[in-house]
């Protein structure tokens, strides 16, 4: 809908890219502060307002006329979901402390199914009820939806959090620990694949020769393998005492399907899509980890906003590298081998904090 939106408000090419870089600013900032608020606010409350904030944002930008309102109300409603985001790891280890894994798969699964029903419905919503603002709007209602269970939940920050100030665990203490920077560089080098793929493999693939519509269904195809895929790997991971073998399983379908794509990007392209969704999900194999990396919630919670903050960070880079590329090249061969190249850290970074060693740990050290 981006193009209608841009005719809507006369947006120009600038303003554009600040409005499709919205969700990387959200989770670096808000996505940071989402403990130190769970913590002063309550972790329930916290989440209950991210919610509402990302409804209100949502249904407010499909009904406003004002370029700088769309903004402001999207940038509400990705802060929204970016804080809600990195609190969901520490709920589930407050909640459901020897249920990581299967209360993970629940959620990341979730998260795709919410993915492709996005990509596969905003359209057909929009041109059969009036245009990109039923289009957009209609996932407010889905917003609002979710925050109704949390209602009942608040009354579990009733009280103030009276534990001693040593166990807190705060985002700038787990900046300096060699498990959170590698958790941080390990989910920034994932979702970077995650974003350059999404934003460019459509394009790879028309140039391949494949149809506009094919090329979509290619990529849909990529984001529907992490359906059943989250729904079983994070608690195949959590079930085992040394999860680096699944780890590196998945991680190694990203060279296969790149080397696949460099070969034969349009004979192949069935089967190379298949391998970088089954390598895509090491995200739910990444937030698995962050639950099963801390003792408590609170360490769950910072741990959380350092490794997606961060590393959202870093993962911004991608699109823009591989545009930078391709534009420099006149071609797919050399972006598709520096995705290959920068998808070759995760093997080592995946051992690593495989290893059964949590953040409290390393702090008290």
């Amino acid at each position: 809908m981006l193009g209608e939106v841009r005719d809507a408000f006369g947006m120009s090419g600038a303003t554009a890219g600040l409005l499709t870089s919205l969700p990387v600013l959200a989770f670096a900032v808000f996505g940071a502060v989402a403990p130190t608020a769970a913590r002063l606010v309550g972790v329930h409350r916290v989440t209950l307002l991210a919610l509402l904030a990302v409804g209100a944002g949502l249904l407010g930008r499909a009904l406003t006329h004002s370029e700088a309102l769309f903004l402001l109300l999207s940038l509400l409603a990705v802060a929204g979901m970016a804080m809600a985001n990195v609190l969901l790891p520490s709920l589930i280890k407050l909640h459901f402390p020897t249920r990581i894994g299967a209360m993970t798969a629940a959620y990341t699964t979730a998260l795709a199914v919410g993915l492709t029903a996005s990509l596969a419905l905003t359209v057909p919503v929009a041109e059969a009820f009036g245009g990109w603002r039923t289009g957009l709007g209609l996932w407010a209602v889905v917003a609002f939806l979710a925050a109704l269970p949390w209602l009942g939940l608040v009354a579990h920050d009733r009280r103030p959090d009276d534990a001693p100030a040593a166990t807190v665990v705060r985002y700038a203490d787990v900046a300096r620990t060699p498990l959170g920077l590698a958790m941080a560089l390990f989910f920034g080098l994932q979702s970077l694949q995650a974003y350059a793929v999404f934003g460019w493999f459509a394009q790879l693939w028309r140039d391949s020769g494949w149809s506009p519509t094919a090329a979509g269904l290619l990529v849909a195809l990529i984001a529907a393998v992490s359906i059943p895929l989250s729904l079983w790997l994070p608690r195949l991971l959590a079930s085992r005492e040394r999860p680096a073998g699944v780890l590196l399983a998945v991680i190694a379908c990203y060279p296969v399907g790149y080397l696949g794509l460099i070969l034969a990007p349009y004979s192949l392209a069935p089967l190379w899509a298949l391998l970088v969704g089954t390598a895509a999900c090491t995200f739910p194999l990444i937030l698995t980890l962050v639950g099963l990396r801390a003792r408590t919630a609170e360490g769950t919670a910072a741990l959380s906003a350092f490794t997606q903050s961060a590393g959202y960070l870093l993962a911004a880079v991608g699109p823009f590298a591989i545009g930078v590329v391709h534009d420099a090249t006149g071609g797919w061969r050399w972006p598709v081998a520096l995705l290959l190249v920068l998808s070759l850290p995760l093997a080592p970074l995946a051992a690593y904090v495989a290893r059964p060693h949590a953040i409290e740990d390393q702090l008290r050290a």
